[in-house]
């Protein structure tokens, strides 16, 4: 990082997009799941913070089409080609989905973070941008800081070391 980059931060159920030599960050991924979609050559890069599989769920009548995968990957997507981002370059790396309580009734409304995942892998085959890396399950939360100049992920999980992707 140098000194004229900024670390955006991107919150629960948020979307941003940065260029480079900003970077993109956020934290408190446990069921949550962190999407990466960037384009390597543009050197611009989006990351949204997807707390719930689908937008079906939601009660509300104004809709935070950032909070659920199958309205948070659009959008994201369509922010990016606005952007100058090629919809053909575009890759994707993504973290979180962790199972971070254990229940015994194994009922599948509390396999968030699994389904999460499901929900974003869905989203991206739709359309068509391959996953380059993922460090999805466990049970530890995560933050995630994106760098779109190197296309380098970098996770930390909470009591361990920092690796990149």
């Amino acid at each position: 990082m140098n000194e004229t980059s900024l670390v955006v931060k991107v919150g629960i159920a948020d979307l941003k997009v940065v260029k480079a030599p900003d970077l993109i960050r956020t934290s408190g991924l446990g069921s949550c799941v962190g999407v990466i979609v960037y384009d390597p050559s543009k050197k611009i890069a989006g990351l949204s913070h997807v707390l719930l599989p689908d937008s079906a769920l939601a009660k509300q009548a104004k809709l935070n089409v950032y909070k659920y995968a199958d309205t948070a990957i659009p959008y994201l997507v369509n922010s990016l080609l606005e952007k100058g981002a090629r919809k053909y370059a575009l890759k994707a790396k993504m973290a979180g989905g962790a199972q971070m309580f254990q229940f015994s009734s194994g009922s599948d409304i509390m396999r968030i973070g699994p389904r999460n995942v499901e929900a974003v892998e869905k989203q991206l085959a739709e359309f068509r941008i391959p996953v380059i890396a993922s460090d999805v399950g466990g049970n530890a939360g995560r933050t995630i800081e994106f760098d779109p100049e190197t296309s380098q992920l970098k996770i930390r999980k909470v009591n361990k070391e920092e690796f990149y992707i």
